[in-house]
């Protein structure tokens, strides 16, 4: 008997999937319980359905991050901190500043988790920082800290 599991189950898949169980279990314990639906013609109609529309989010994600990757690739971002004698800075460049500069010279919402620098910036200098776009696209930018 196929049925499309409405909850996760630990031994047969998680949410949305399409799985073949025994007739028994099937009737007797995951529909009564709610935890997954009969495979019938409606509900594979629905089923392919959302399959599309979860390729079709997919695809546009990592177009939209290649695109994103071809902008930010290889450029470098200006950015200026206080310091004291013998240029170290007062605190750091963080990841959320890296953020907030590419946000607002190309107007790309990057998360802050999502920038990845070699090493923690605390002096004046040219760092190279990794930009994680989507799972396999990523972008690698330059920042160039000077005195303010």
């Amino acid at each position: 008997m196929k049925v499309i599991l409405l909850q996760d189950i630990k031994s047969l898949g998680k949410k949305g999937e399409l799985v073949e169980v025994s007739e028994g279990y099937g009737r007797n314990y995951l529909l009564p319980k709610n935890l997954a639906k009969e495979a019938n013609a409606q509900a594979m109609n629905e089923y392919k359905n959302a399959e599309n529309s979860k390729n079709f989010k997919i695809a546009t994600a990592k177009a939209q991050a290649e695109s994103q990757k071809k902008l930010l690739e290889g450029k470098t971002f200006n950015m200026t901190a206080k310091a004291g004698k013998g240029g170290k800075l007062f605190g750091s460049i963080t990841a959320k500043q890296v953020a907030e500069e590419i946000k607002k010279q190309y107007n790309i919402s990057v998360d802050k988790r999502k920038v990845v620098l070699e090493r923690d910036i605390k002096e004046f200098g040219t760092y190279s920082a990794e930009v994680k776009l989507y799972t396999g696209i990523s972008a690698k930018i330059d920042i160039q800290v000077s005195e303010a």
